[in-house]
C-alpha cells in the first residue's frame, strides 16, 4: 500500500530583522497556520510540516541543508511572508536538492480598506517579496513550480496537491531498483534505451537477472502457500470449473499461483518497486507470467513487458502520484483500430499483462494458448476497462535527452462483444482525434508502450518531467499538426 501522508513537504517561510520581533512573531504565528492549514486539508495528500521562519543566510543554509538528507521529505514550499532579500538565498538554493514549490500568497485574503497602516503593509510584503525570491532562482536558473493566489482557495489547493503528487513519485525514484528479467525484446528499439544515463537523470537503477535465479526461488514456494493463493483465486475472480482444484486445465492454474508467489518474494527480498520480462526469455518456466503480473501491478508495482524498463518505472511513478485517487494506473499498450471515420478508436490491450485494478467488472480468470514464447498455455484475467477521461504517457530516450509524451484520450464503453479475443481490454478516442493524435505521436517518436491513467492529469505529468529536469510534450484537445511539429523542431534547438 502506497501511504503518501508518511511523505513531508516542508513549509518554510522567509522574512529578516529588520522590521523587529513583534512583527517576527506574526509572520510566525501566519506561517504555522497556513502550514496546519495545508498539512489538515483532505487534498493535499502528503504531510506539510511547519519549519521555523528563515532570516539569515545560515538559517535558509541549514534548514534547505536538513531539507536534502531527512529521508521522508519530498521537497520544500516557500513563501516570502516580508521582504526576504533574496541574496540570503543564495548558498541555500544552491545545495537544495529536493522539488521546489513558490506559493505566491499572503496571509489576508482581502485588502482591510478601513484600517490599513504602514504597519500592516510592511507585515505583508508578499507581492514584492515573491517578487525578490522568484528573481533569484531564475538568475540561478533552478526549476520550480510556483502557484498563485490566496492559500485557502481552492484551485491554489488543487495546483499544491498535483505538485505534492508529482514531488512524491520522483521521490520515489530515487534509489529504486527495477528487475529486468531477461534482456529487450530482440530488435525492438524504443523499448529500450540508455540505463546508465536513466540512472544519473532519474535516479533509479535497472539490473538484469536470469531467468534461473527466478525459477530457483519459484521452485522452493511452499505448498501451503500455492494453496491459499489458489484459495484467493477462486474467491476473487469468476473461474469455469475445469480450472479449478480437481478439474483438468487447474495445472495452469497452480503454476500461475506458484510463478506470482516466486516473483513476489524476488521483488519483495531485493526490494524491487517493479521489474520487466520478455517471453524470448523463459528457460525454466512452465508459462510467461500473466495473472502474475496484472496482479503484482494491482499491489502497486511498477511493469512493462518485453524488458522495457522504462515504461515499467514509468508506471510506477504513475501508481504513486496517483495513490488515494479513484481509478487506476497500468500498463497498456496501442494494439489495434477502428478506422470508422465517423468513430475512429484504438483498442489498447496486451497480450496477458494489463492491471485488473482498471476493470470495470469482475475479471474473469482463464486459461488460453499464447502463440509466442513456445510455453504452456498461460492464466490471465480477462475484463474490459470503464469509459471516462484517461490519458496515455511514454517515456523515449532521444539519445541527448529523455522524453515525456503524454496524449489525453476519452475512454469510451465497450458496445460490442469480443468473444474470441481472451485479453483485458480499453477503447479510447485520442484527442484531439485519431489522424492528428495518432500523427503527432509518431512524429515525437512515442512508444507502443505506455502507462495508461484514469485518475492523474496533464499537469501531474507536467510538474513531474519539471521537477526529472525533462522534455514534456502534450497531444491534447488543443493540438494542430504544424504547430505540433514547429514545437518538436524548437526542443531540438532548445536541448542541443
Amino acid at each position: 500500500m502506497i501511504n503518501l501522508k508518511e511523505l513531508e513537504v516542508w513549509f518554510i517561510t522567509g522574512s529578516q530583522h529588520l522590521y523587529g520581533e513583534e512583527t517576527l512573531k506574526q509572520v510566525a504565528d501566519h506561517a504555522q497556520q497556513v502550514a496546519a492549514s495545508l498539512n489538515s486539508d483532505p487534498q493535499i495528500p502528503v504531510s506539510v510540516v511547519y519549519k521555523p521562519i528563515v532570516k539569515t543566510p545560515d538559517e535558509i543554509f541549514e534548514t534547505l541543508q536538513q531539507a536534502n538528507i531527512t529521508a521522508n521529505c519530498i521537497g520544500v514550499i516557500t513563501w516570502m511572508h516580508t521582504f526576504s532579500p533574496a541574496k540570503m538565498w543564495i548558498r541555500g538554493l544552491n545545495i537544495l536538492q529536493k522539488p521546489l514549490l513558490h506559493l505566491h500568497t499572503q496571509f489576508n485574503r482581502d485588502i482591510p480598506w478601513s484600517t490599513i497602516d504602514m504597519d500592516f503593509m510592511n507585515l505583508n510584503q508578499s507581492a514584492h517579496g515573491d517578487r525578490e525570491f522568484g528573481f533569484m532562482v531564475t538568475r540561478m536558473r533552478k526549476d520550480r513550480k510556483v502557484v498563485v493566489g490566496h492559500w485557502q482557495d481552492l484551485e491554489v489547493l488543487k495546483e499544491i496537491d498535483t505538485w505534492t503528487r508529482a514531488a512524491a513519485g520522483w521521490h520515489d525514484w530515487q534509489g529504486a531498483k527495477f528487475a529486468r528479467f531477461g534482456d529487450n525484446m530482440r530488435y525492438v528499439a524504443v523499448t529500450d534505451g540508455d540505463k546508465v544515463e536513466a540512472e544519473l537523470k532519474f535516479g533509479f537503477q535497472v539490473n538484469t537477472y536470469g531467468i534461473g535465479d527466478l525459477v530457483a526461488v519459484i521452485n522452493n514456494i511452499p505448498e501451503e502457500s500455492i494453496q491459499e493463493l489458489l484459495t484467493l483465486y477462486e474467491a476473487t475472480y469468476q473461474m469455469t470449473t475445469d480450472l479449478l482444484r480437481g478439474g483438468d486445465r487447474h495445472t495452469s492454474v497452480y503454476e500461475a499461483a506458484k510463478i506470482e508467489l516466486g516473483l513476489k518474494k524476488f521483488l519483495e527480498d531485493g526490494n524491487f518497486k517493479g521489474f520487466s520480462d520478455t517471453f524470448e526469455d523463459l528457460h525454466g518456466m512452465i508459462q510467461l507470467p500473466g495473472i502474475a503480473a496484472q496482479r503484482l501491478m494491482a499491489a502497486g508495482y511498477g511493469f512493462a513487458g518485453e524488458g522495457d524498463w522504462k515504461t515499467a518505472a514509468l508506471v510506477r511513478a504513475c501508481k504513486v502520484m496517483g495513490a488515494g485517487l479513484p481509478g487506476a494506473n497500468a500498463f497498456m499498450e496501442d494494439y489495434t483500430y477502428h478506422f470508422d471515420p465517423a468513430n475512429a478508436m484504438v483498442l489498447g490491450s496486451h497480450m496477458l499483462e494489463v492491471d485488473a485494478s482498471l476493470a470495470n467488472e469482475k475479471p474473469r480468470l482463464e486459461v488460453h494458448p499464447l502463440g509466442i514464447g513456445g510455453k504452456a498455455d498461460p492464466a490471465r484475467l480477462i475484463f474490459s476497462v470503464a469509459g471516462g477521461n484517461a490519458l496515455n504517457a511514454s517515456i523515449i530516450d532521444m539519445g541527448n535527452r529523455f522524453r515525456l509524451l503524454v496524449n489525453e484520450v476519452e475512454a469510451v464503453e465497450p458496445k460490442h462483444e469480443l468473444p474470441k479475443l481472451p485479453v483485458a481490454k480499453v477503447l479510447w478516442k485520442p484527442l484531439p482525434d485519431m489522424k492528428t493524435a495518432c500523427a503527432s505521436w509518431i512524429y515525437a517518436g512515442g512508444a507502443h508502450h505506455t502507462a495508461y491513467s484514469q485518475n492523474l492529469t496533464t499537469a501531474h505529468l507536467l510538474d513531474f518531467a519539471n521537477i526529472a529536469g525533462i522534455e514534456y510534450i502534450n497531444i491534447g484537445a488543443d493540438t494542430k499538426i504544424n504547430q505540433f511539429r514547429n514545437e518538436l523542431q524548437w526542443n531540438e534547438i532548445f536541448y542541443k
